[in-house]
């Protein structure tokens, strides 16, 4: 296989992670940048608190597919049709060049979002099972505490865990990586925190009991 293929399947995979869909879709439906409203961030979540869930679904499902398929890309482009491993390892940098997209996207001004939804489908397109595992894990978190960014770090960290513990991997690449995940998402999440120890972070979802109707 000739560099040539290699580079422009890492170009297609950052031209992938570049479409900035918060953002043209926030433009396009509403007339406004979402960046300039909320948490100034191009994310689903920023999206659903300014636009509302009928923006943020399709934003999400963009986000979530362009990591899948920036990941598969070496498998579609049959860059190691011979070697699991080097098609793993393949699909490990591929997925991370759309993340890199996502957070610094060409197409709008490099001012993206933290790449959650994307680092998503990069791992559903390499461990399905472990992804929905740690999917599990954020509903449960965002449940009991209603904040998407502590949901987000939990699910984060959960993954390298999951994998050392219960669904290993051959792959030492792909053990850093998962640890590197994590890191990141703490990275990418370091305002969140810093409003999570003022008390400040804002939930998302809000699960109030009813109250009881007081009998006449």
């Amino acid at each position: 296989m000739t560099i040539i293929s290699y580079f422009a399947a890492f170009l297609l995979a950052y031209m992938l992670g570049s479409v900035p869909a918060a953002v043209w879709i926030g433009r396009k439906f509403h007339g406004i940048d979402v960046r300039e409203h909320g948490s100034h961030n191009a994310g689903t979540t920023n999206v659903i608190r300014v636009l509302g869930w009928k923006t943020g679904i399709p934003v999400l499902l963009i986000d979530v597919s362009k990591g899948w398929l920036a990941a598969m890309l070496p498998f579609f482009l049959n860059l190691a049709p011979e070697d699991p491993a080097h098609l793993t390892n393949l699909k490990i940098l591929t997925g991370l060049t759309a993340v890199i997209g996502h957070i610094f996207p060409l197409f709008a001004g490099f001012r993206g979002g933290k790449g959650v939804a994307t680092v998503f489908g990069v791992l559903f397109a390499l461990q399905p099972f472990l992804t929905l595992s740690c999917f599990v894990v954020f509903l449960v978190v965002l449940f009991i505490t209603g904040i998407v960014s502590v949901s987000s770090m939990s699910a984060g960290l959960a993954f390298p865990i999951f994998l050392f513990t219960v669904f290993g991997s051959p792959s030492t690449i792909f053990k850093i990586f998962s640890i590197l995940i994590g890191i990141a998402l703490l990275i990418t999440h370091r305002k969140n925190i810093g409003r999570l120890l003022r008390g400040e972070e804002s939930k998302l979802i809000h699960f109030r009991k009813k109250e009881k109707t007081p009998l006449q």
